[in-house]
């Protein structure tokens, strides 16, 4: 089992390369595999997942596909030593050839349906997958962030012109949920210095988020979440406000009710169906979002010294089950360990 203090001392080479075992194990398993894919027309329901999706076709869905392929980036990117360096390497350069990710952008191009496929769940993932390689001063990292470029630039060009038209946020704790998606498309702008989108987010985050008060989190969660509407909203706008600004609308904003309420650990019942295992992954989300809120907060605070305790208590919590054996978590859990990891303070 993992170990807090172990994972403290942020992710060693064993830890690590034990991680990255189950995206190497899923990024090119093409089945079972929930596509997503809107059937315009009878040959669209003979193409297989790796046809409509020639770099992403794993991993059960698109998405982890993605957050997969992003993993194993952080991980070549954070942590030297992986046993297995060169396979994680090779597995990537195939998917990160031109003539994959060109299929990746034709596929939105090409259907008229498509321009919705993975709003914004997915989109967030793969400028997050952007913003890695970006970032990474290793020359395979460029190349392949050059050979991105093309389907980045048309999740970039989709989403700004969806932001105007999104009258009202999603406040779902599925894929949906707007929040979520606007943290990594804010974090993936200011990264590729995009000050047009960076400032389109920022201005729909306030639109959406500003004037929030006393959120009903004391009724979370739903049953199949894997996200925290409230957190995910409070880690957005920890990025959004000046930092002299924040701790008095995230006052305003979450009641002691509904925190004490998001630190309680979710109960998984079965950890063998493919929606009630998300769960685990609200663990993990619910730990990134804590670590980070609470960074924006006085630090000496009781408030934020219960939110890093509890975010260290859900963080350690949740790793043991991230390798529990069960595909329905095992072809994403990783991912959100990382992440949540790459957040703790």
């Amino acid at each position: 089992m993992f170990s807090i203090l172990l994972l403290a001392q942020m992710l060693t080479p064993d830890i690590a390369s034990r991680l990255a075992e189950l995206p190497l194990h899923c990024i090119q398993q093409e089945y079972p595999n929930k596509t997503a894919h809107t059937i315009e027309a009878e040959a669209d329901a003979k193409l297989t997942p790796r046809q409509l999706h020639p770099s992403f076709y794993g991993c059960f869905d698109w998405h982890s596909s993605v957050h997969g392929h992003w993993m194993l980036a952080r991980l070549l990117k954070t942590t030297k030593g992986l046993t297995k360096e060169k396979q994680i390497r090779e597995m990537l350069n195939e998917s990160f050839q031109p003539k994959s990710l060109d299929g990746e952008v034709k596929y939105f191009q090409t259907y008229k349906l498509a321009r919705t496929f993975e709003r914004t769940y997915g989109w967030a993932w793969l400028l997050k997958l952007d913003e890695e390689l970006r970032t990474w001063d290793d020359p395979q990292a460029r190349q392949w962030a050059r050979n991105m470029q093309p389907l980045t630039n048309l999740i970039v060009e989709l989403w700004s012109a969806y932001l105007p038209k999104q009258t009202y946020p999603n406040r779902t704790g599925v894929h949906p949920n707007t929040a979520f998606g606007l943290v990594f498309a804010l974090d993936w702008a200011r990264a590729a210095n995009d000050a047009k989108f960076e400032a389109q987010i920022v201005q729909r985050a306030k639109d959406y988020y500003l004037n929030n008060t006393a959120v009903t989190a004391f009724q979370e969660p739903d049953g199949t979440d894997f996200l925290s509407p409230s957190l995910e909203v409070a880690d957005l706008m920890r990025r959004v406000l000046p930092p002299a600004e924040f701790p008095n609308w995230f006052k305003q904003y979450m009641t002691a009710a509904g925190l004490a309420n998001l630190t309680k650990a979710p109960e998984v019942s079965d950890r063998s169906d493919y929606q009630i295992v998300h769960l685990d992954g609200l663990y993990l989300s619910r730990a990134w979002c804590l670590y980070g809120i609470a960074g924006a907060l006085p630090r000496n605070s009781a408030r934020t010294q219960n939110m890093l305790a509890s975010a260290k208590k859900l963080l350690d919590s949740a790793l043991p089950h991230v390798t529990a054996g069960n595909y329905g978590g095992e072809h994403w859990l990783a991912s959100f360990a990382v992440y949540a990891l790459s957040q703790a303070r």
